[in-house]
This record gives structure tokens, C-alpha cells and sequence, in this order.
């Protein structure tokens, strides 16, 4: 793992802040989305994996002991997002030559959504019998209602709902990275400007 400098931690730290912003107004509003994890994957696409995952176990947990104890139960799910965010940002390159390739948001969201969905709706369906403070538990309840087994329910919502959140938060992350200045894209790699940005 790299040293990270005062002023990347400071960018962590605000990108921690843009987490809880996203996931209180989504919890505020009933959102079928999350939108938990804006800063989390901005930090992936900036820093990498490893550093990918500070702002969402950070926001994860002040969330939880402040406004959304459910939050605490997603923290895994958090830093697999920011791991994967990382990578995906790394590999996919949805940035590349200052240039937003949208087309290549698809893919990576489902890379991105899978392994926290299977995460997500384990915890959802095992631990909240499908109740939780997220808006998408409306439609859990609906599916629920409507004969399919609960679990079903939860795993259906949830596979569609994180697919559409983690697309809603890559782009918004991407348009987050294109907009800085290239001084920071560059400072971020420690002048080493071969990397995804």
C-alpha cells in the first residue's frame, strides 16, 4: 500500500462526507437507490482498491451511529464496492484521455453491483426479513405480497437496484474524477500519469 499524503487523506475524508450526503438523501427521499457510495468509488477511481474502501467503512459507520443503524450491517458490502470500484476504474478505463466512455459504465456496474448484491441480500433477507430503511424494502414487500418467497423478493430487488445505483454512482464518480483538475489527477499518482486517469 502506498503513503498517502495529508491532502489525499483530506480527499478521503470529504469523500466520506459525499457518501453520507448521497445515502441521507436517498433515505430522506425513500430512493429505491442507495447512492451510499458516490465517494467510495471516486476514492477507487482515484487511489485505487485498497484506499477505494477508507470512505465507505468511514461513512458506513457514521452512518450507522447517526442516522441509519442499518448502515453498520452494509459496511462488507462498502468495501467490496470501493475494492472493485478500483479495479474496474484500473482495468475498464470508463476514463480514458480525458474522455467519459459511458458505454463502458455497463459491464463495469455488474462487476461492480454482483458480489455486493450477493452480500446485500444475504444480510437483507437473513437478518431484516427483508425490512429495512432503504426504499427498495417497498418493493421487497410488494414482490413479497404477490406470492414470491421472500427471499426471491429480496435477491430480485436487490440484484436491480444495485445494478441501477452502483451505474448512477460509477458515472457520477466519473464525471467527479473528469472534473478535477489534472494537477490533482496527476499529484494522485505521484506524477505518474500512466494510470486510468
Amino acid at each position: 500500500m502506498k503513503k498517502i499524503t495529508a491532502a489525499q487523506l483530506c480527499a478521503l475524508a470529504v469523500l466520506a462526507v459525499v457518501n453520507i450526503i448521497g445515502a441521507n438523501l436517498a433515505l430522506m427521499l425513500r430512493l429505491p437507490l442507495y447512492l451510499d457510495s458516490i465517494g467510495t468509488m471516486t476514492a477507487g477511481a482515484l487511489f485505487g482498491p485498497l484506499w477505494g474502501m477508507v470512505p465507505g467503512a468511514v461513512s458506513a459507520l457514521l452512518n450507522g451511529v447517526t442516522t441509519d443503524p442499518y448502515a453498520l450491517y452494509y459496511l462488507p458490502v462498502q468495501l467490496i464496492t470501493g475494492a472493485l470500484a478500483g479495479l474496474v476504474f484500473q482495468k475498464i478505463r470508463v476514463i480514458q484521455d480525458g474522455k467519459l466512455h459511458l458505454v463502458r459504465l455497463l459491464p463495469a456496474a455488474v462487476i461492480v453491483s454482483l458480489p455486493g448484491t450477493v452480500v446485500s441480500s444475504s444480510v437483507t433477507a437473513f437478518l431484516f426479513g427483508g425490512i429495512t430503511s432503504s426504499g427498495s424494502t417497498i418493493l421487497v414487500q410488494l414482490l413479497h405480497g404477490m406470492g414470491l418467497n421472500l427471499t426471491a423478493s429480496v435477491c430480485a430487488v436487490q440484484a436491480l437496484t444495485d445494478y441501477l445505483d452502483r451505474f448512477a454512482c460509477l458515472a457520477l464518480a466519473a464525471v467527479l474524477v473528469r472534473a478535477l483538475p489534472a494537477q490533482f489527477r496527476i499529484h494522485k499518482n505521484g506524477g505518474d500519469t500512466r494510470g486510468a486517469l
